[in-house]
């Protein structure tokens, strides 16, 4: 979509919202007639049945994380919200006792088929560890991306949340990232990127829910916190190619894991996820719709098409 014809289709959103808004200053949701959503409130009977509706677990080896560890499936789960009767929860859990064949890390990834829109989701960070002592760099995920051909490959995209608790990537500050990334090569590591830091603990019990906004049109990508806009990334450094929908809980190699003893068992917990092709959103246009869906009994939405040059739908990266 053209920069001009992505402005027309927000101006008549807009001008939908305005008009359907109940009460000033009160965020109306955006009209369905008026995008292609995508939208999962992952209430599923099982892992199963979220598979059946597009997610891949992964299984394959590789970046990132600690060298040996391994992808397991199995740390995938689902589980009552016990804040909210009625719904359910994705739920990754990662572990390690400091060496590679002791650490499991843990990926979901949706099809290969989103670009240009907003994208969104309600995630639950943890500063601590569900059991084990604390102090490993372990990193909560959300992010959209597309496959690494090669080093340096000009069509690689992503766009990438990272909540590193305890530090991580050569550094032990507490921060969140949200990265837009132009290419990268993995080894020796040299990577073109615009990034933002929130340098704040996002994780501690009560305060661990945070909906995170990327907006991505017009050469521009806007990072948005719990309603409040951190970081705005643009020129070389914005998405090219259709990416995947992608959680994941892994260790960094830039931070030093201490081995031995227990296994410290890490845990982060999904709400929903959305995207809103070729439309911008705010936050509060967001969490409404989100809120509609729920009124209305929907927890599942895809109407977003692949390209129709079909991409392969991978879960590795």
């Amino acid at each position: 979509m053209s920069g001009a014809s992505l402005r027309a289709s927000v101006a008549g959103l807009q001008a939908l919202l305005i008009l359907a808004a109940p009460a000033a200053g009160v965020a109306a949701p955006a009209s369905t007639a008026s995008t292609a959503w995508f939208f999962d409130d992952f209430n599923y009977p099982d892992v199963a049945a979220m598979q059946e509706s597009g997610w891949l677990l992964r299984s394959a080896a590789g970046h990132p994380g600690i060298p040996g560890a391994r992808w397991a499936p199995e740390g995938v789960g689902l589980i009552d919200d016990p804040m909210q009767p009625g719904q359910r929860l994705l739920q990754l859990r990662a572990s390690t006792d400091g060496t590679g064949p002791g650490t499991t890390q843990v990926q979901v990834c949706h099809q290969r088929k989103y670009l240009e829109g907003t994208y969104a989701a309600r995630v639950r960070f943890s500063d601590q560890p569900v059991s084990g002592a604390d102090g490993d760099p372990v990193i909560q995920t959300f992010y959209a991306v597309s496959p690494l051909r090669f080093d340096f490959d000009p069509e690689f995209s992503e766009l990438d949340w990272e909540y590193l608790p305890n530090g991580g990537w050569g550094s032990d500050k507490t921060r969140l990232y949200g990265i837009t990334w132009q290419t990268v090569r993995l080894d020796p590591w040299l990577a073109y990127n615009q990034q933002h830091e929130e340098f704040a603990q996002l994780g501690a019990p009560g305060k661990d829910w945070h909906t995170l906004v990327m907006q991505v049109a017009d050469g521009r990508t806007r990072w948005f916190v719990d309603g409040r806009q951190v970081s705005e990334h643009g020129g070389r450094n914005y998405p090219v190619v259709q990416m995947s929908i992608n959680f994941n809980l892994w260790f960094s190699p830039g931070g030093p894991l201490p081995q031995g003893g227990e296994p410290r068992v890490y845990e982060q917990a999904v709400d929903w996820v959305l995207h809103a092709r070729n439309v911008v959103l705010s936050p509060a246009q967001v969490e409404a719709q989100v809120a509609q869906w729920r009124r209305r009994g929907t927890s599942h939405v895809d109407q977003v098409s692949p390209p129709i040059r079909a991409l392969e739908n991978r879960c590795d990266f």
